[in-house]
């Protein structure tokens, strides 16, 4: 029987959804109102509150799971915020280069990872795929940006690897503790 999403959560969910983006936000705000060349619009704070909501949302998705141990409840929290750094540094300053379509391949590659999540139902081995897949496709993406869109591959090959290396090691080690929590915990069918 299929469980909608909505009922997944309990209403202290839907407030700390809510409420923790706008705690984060106090920063920023802080920021605009003090530091000079800091100018972020409204547009900037909706978009920066839907981001941190859609996050802490999703997290507490993972981390409510009755049957959730420690290893998954883990293996969330750096899936999460390695698909939070992804999509915040992508859209901020474009990981390669200022016009390059090479950085639509990062949001596809959490697209997918959204999509993986969905057809996973939450079932830590099949979130161990979903996090290695993830992260092999993210140590592919300079290499793919640079052989199809050579021009406009600023800060360099080396830098961008690198970059990408961190958040695929983020991924890796989401996979590792999934698949660990796999091993520990029986999950409901």
């Amino acid at each position: 029987m299929a469980v909608s999403l909505w009922r997944l959560m309990k209403t202290k969910d839907y407030l700390i959804t809510a409420l923790v983006p706008l705690a984060v936000l106090i920063i920023p705000l802080v920021g605009n109102l003090t530091v000079e060349g800091w100018n972020w619009t409204g547009g900037d704070f909706l978009v920066a509150y839907a981001i941190l909501a859609f996050t802490t949302g999703f997290f507490r998705l993972f981390a409510t799971r009755t049957w959730a141990n420690l290893a998954y409840k883990a293996g969330a929290a750096l899936g999460v915020v390695g698909g939070f750094l992804v999509g915040w540094v992508n859209l901020a300053v474009q990981i390669i280069g200022d016009e390059n379509p090479g950085n639509l391949l990062y949001l596809l590659t959490l697209a997918g990872g959204f999509v993986g999540v969905a057809f996973s139902r939450f079932h830590p081995a099949q979130l161990a795929k979903v996090a290695f897949g993830m992260a092999a496709a993210l140590l592919a993406i300079p290499a793919a940006s640079a052989l199809f869109w050579p021009t406009d591959f600023n800060p360099g090959y080396l830098r961008i690897q690198l970059v990408s290396a961190g958040f695929a090691a983020m991924f890796a080690a989401s996979g590792l503790l999934f698949r660990r929590a796999a091993g520990e915990v029986p999950v409901p069918a």
